[in-house]
Order: C-alpha cells, then sequence, then structure tokens
C-alpha cells in the first residue's frame, strides 16, 4: 500500500490547487485539436504522462506490455508528486499549454478548476472515441468527466467510495452490533453506549481545522444525502437543508463528547488509530490499506460496512472522491495518448494489476468480475472488503460539481464547521454566513 500517496489523496491539496487556479482568467483561444493540438497517430508517437507517487510507478510498469502491441508508442511516465504536479499543470495551461505533458492525471477537485479558468487546455475526449466508454465506470462518474454531456474532459480512473470502517471488538464490548445502525442518529446513540461501557470516542475530527481536509467528515455527510458545495449549475447550495443537516448531526456528536480532536493532521490521525481512541473511522475506499498498514497486530478485530444513512431509507452509497486521466489540448500527439489512456483504464486486465499491486480502485466496473475483490480479508474479520464497495460504486450516485471554487468554499465550510465544534454555534447560521460569503467572494447564486 503506498501510504504516502494515500496520505496526499485524502488531504488533496484542495486549498493550494485553488491558489493556484484563483485569480486566473480564462486562456481562451489555447490547447485544443484545431488550435495548438492536434490528433495525430493513434499507433505512432512520444507520450509523456504526469502523475505522482504510486500511480505513476503502476503505470511505468504497465509500459513494457504495452510496448509490445504498440511498439511505436514512446511512453515516459514522469512522478511530479503531489501536489506539485497541480502548480506544475496551471503554469503551463496558463502560457497556453507549453510544455504540458500529453496526459495529465487530475483529482477530481481539480478537474472543475482547470476547464473553467482554461476552456481549451484539455482536449476533448469524445473526438477520440471516449462516448464508446459511456456506461463502463461506476455510477455518476462519466456526468463528472462529461458534464454537460456531449464534451469529454476526461476518463475516470479511481472511484472511492464513502466506507464505515470500525472496530467491531469495541462495538460487542459495549453491547453495540454495527451492522445494525441504519441511520447516524442510531449510529451517536451507539456512541454514546460506547463511551460509556469502553472509553472510547465514536470518531475523530480536526476541530480547530489544522488541515485542509478537516471537513471531510462533513462532506460524506452532504454526499450521502446527493448534495454538495454547489449544485451542476454552478450554484452556491453548501447551506441547503442537506448541508444544514450534514452539520447539526457533527454537532450533536459534538455535544455528547463522542468526538476526538484530531488537530494535527496525519500524524494526530495515526496515533488515534494506534492507540484505539475511536470506534469508527468513516474514511473512503483506499483507507483499509492505511488501517491494516499501521495496525497489523488487530487483525480480526475491524468490520467494515457503508455508512449509515443520513435519514431513515436514505442512501448508504456515494463515491466521494475519484481522479481522472485527461490529455492536454496542446499535445501534437493525441491519438498516440488516447491509446495509452484507454490501455490504461478501459482494460480490465490493467486496472486489476493496479489493484493488486497499489490498492487503487478502480472506476471501471468490469475490473470487479476478477476473483482479487471477492477474497475474504482476514484482517477485516472475513469479510469481503471488496464487495462491500462494489455494491456501493453499482448504487445510484450523483454527479459533484466541485467547480473551479472548491478551494474558497472549503475553507468556508471547515470554518464554519470550527465555529461549531469549539464554539457550540448554530448549524445553520454558520453555514448561512458561509454562503453569502462565498457568493461575495465568487459572484455565484447562493440556491436553498
Amino acid at each position: 500500500m503506498d501510504v504516502e500517496r494515500r496520505r496526499v489523496l485524502r488531504i488533496g491539496g484542495a486549498l493550494a490547487a485553488g491558489a493556484g487556479l484563483t485569480g486566473l482568467t480564462a486562456c481562451s483561444g489555447t490547447g485544443v485539436t484545431g488550435a495548438t493540438g492536434s490528433a495525430g497517430d493513434k499507433n505512432k508517437g512520444s507520450v509523456t504522462v504526469w502523475s505522482w507517487q504510486g500511480p505513476a510507478a503502476e503505470m511505468k510498469a504497465l509500459i513494457p506490455e504495452f510496448n509490445k502491441k504498440y511498439p511505436d508508442i514512446k511512453v515516459t511516465v514522469e512522478d511530479i508528486g503531489n501536489p506539485a504536479i497541480w502548480d506544475k499543470i496551471t503554469t503551463a495551461m496558463a502560457a497556453g499549454g507549453d510544455g504540458l505533458a500529453d496526459v495529465l492525471h487530475i483529482g477530481v477537485d481539480y478537474l472543475p478548476g482547470y476547464v473553467e479558468k482554461f476552456p481549451n487546455g484539455l482536449a476533448d475526449l469524445s473526438k477520440l472515441g471516449a462516448g464508446k466508454h459511456r456506461d463502463a465506470f461506476a455510477q455518476g462518474l462519466w456526468e463528472t468527466v462529461s458534464p454537460k454531456g456531449n464534451r469529454v474532459n476526461a476518463l475516470p480512473w479511481e472511484a472511492n467510495s464513502a466506507g464505515f470502517y470500525y472496530r467491531s471488538d469495541i462495538f460487542e464490548k459495549a453491547g453495540v452490533d454495527g451492522e445494525a445502525l441504519q441511520t447516524w442518529d442510531e449510529a451517536i446513540e451507539a456512541g454514546k453506549k460506547i463511551k460509556k461501557k469502553t472509553g472510547t470516542y465514536l470518531l475523530g475530527i480536526d476541530k480547530p481545522a489544522s488541515q485542509a481536509d478537516s471537513a471531510n467528515f462533513f462532506q460524506m455527510l452532504l454526499q450521502l444525502q446527493g448534495k454538495f458545495y454547489f449544485d451542476l449549475d454552478g450554484n452556491i447550495t453548501l447551506d441547503s437543508p442537506e448541508g444544514v443537516r450534514a452539520m447539526t448531526i457533527i454537532k450533536e456528536m459534538n455535544d455528547a463528547g463522542l468526538v476526538s480532536d484530531l488537530s494535527g493532521g496525519w500524524s494526530a490521525l495515526e496515533s488515534s488509530i494506534k492507540k484505539g481512541t475511536a470506534a469508527v473511522l468513516p474514511f473512503p475506499t483506499w483507507f483499509g490499506g492505511i488501517i491494516e498498514g499501521l495496525v497489523p497486530e488487530e487483525a480480526g478485530k475491524w468490520k467494515v460496512r457503508l455508512p449509515p444513512a443520513v435519514r431513515r431509507g436514505g442512501a448508504t452509497a456515494a463515491t466521494v472522491n475519484s481522479t481522472h486521466l485527461a490529455i492536454a489540448g496542446s499535445s501534437k500527439n493525441q491519438a498516440a495518448a488516447w491509446t495509452f489512456i484507454e490501455y490504461v483504464l478501459t482494460r480490465p486486465a490493467s486496472q486489476v494489476k493496479i489493484y493488486k499491486s497499489k490498492g487503487i480502485a478502480p472506476a471501471l466496473m468490469k475490473a470487479y468480475d476478477d476473483p482479487v475483490f471477492h477474497e475474504p480479508s482476514k484482517f477485516f474479520s472475513g469479510q469481503k472488503k471488496g464487495e462491500v464497495f462494489l455494491e456501493a460504486l453499482k448504487a445510484p450516485s450523483p454527479a459533484f460539481n466541485y467547480s473551479a471554487d472548491y478551494a474558497r468554499a472549503l475553507k468556508l465550510v471547515t470554518d464554519a464547521q470550527t465555529k461549531v465544534l469549539l464554539k457550540k454555534a448554530d448549524p445553520a447560521k454558520v453555514l448561512r454566513d458561509a454562503a453569502e460569503q462565498l457568493a461575495k467572494q465568487t459572484g455565484r447564486t447562493v440556491v436553498r
């Protein structure tokens, strides 16, 4: 498991990305086929790929096999690092694509920003045949990469669903059935029993928002309700009834003494896991490998399921983050670049190989036919962890619009959450204030 890569995916660098994109004007007239780029030969050319850590290593590992089929396409994968890659992409796009790689690995929180700020920065993959893969990926992801239904900005690679990892031994000691929890209200009541009988917190949150990812839990609760900070038209919705409900759940947990403080970020989280401070870790698919790596001696004491619903009968599945491969509009070898992307992302054998090596959960649904996703996990009490998250990927899931202003929204949300956690502020008021401030900063309309 590539722990460092998982860490940077989790903390996302959204603020850094936002800072890199904020204030830049759109660079129209550069970077697409028919402008500075061109399609070229699909079986010949030189292709450079920008990625980071684990994913870069996995793409490099696929090149020898790829070249057996496409000997005349030279692929060079560069590990730019994360978050360094975001500034590098932004700088190159601002220069009209000068020096930009052919293939770009882009997180879901960055993709809309590049598309909005640089309309021609990425090639339209529909012109290269992307449409035939429309139904190949997890629910909601096609709408993410093709929000208007015609132009395709990227192809999905990784899809992480909301998860509920928990210490089954602590639950059992408290007399709580973790699998029976249907709602977060029930989880709060279970948390009270756990705290009383074992002294263990229900979960942890970075209360003073010392890190950019402090609102991950809030965001997950929002996405479980099919809502986000913006709607698909870019209007502000962070203080919607669903948003207020999500923040109210956090307030109720905190007021009941069920939330530990994870200020300090990753090191605090690692320490909490090793000490067994919290009974639940509400993290996405990829986090299972982190837990196994940190406390291997606790094999058999952990279980995993999808999260409880926010409201009874509501959704328990949501794709909370994803990554994608795009092609630069300035690329002179777009067809060859597309050949490589198809090989990596639409071929089940490629995705299975990557999963076995780095645990990167594929967006490609056909990959889940492989037995590796259906094997019992000794660590997770014999559960078939892959099947838990496969069910989530099969479930209906809306696309979430991060927009070019996600960084601004995230900062305001984390500040609002801190007021709730440390000053007992009213969730509705702090979210309303945050929405109005975001509107002033961005010129976007608040929709309630």
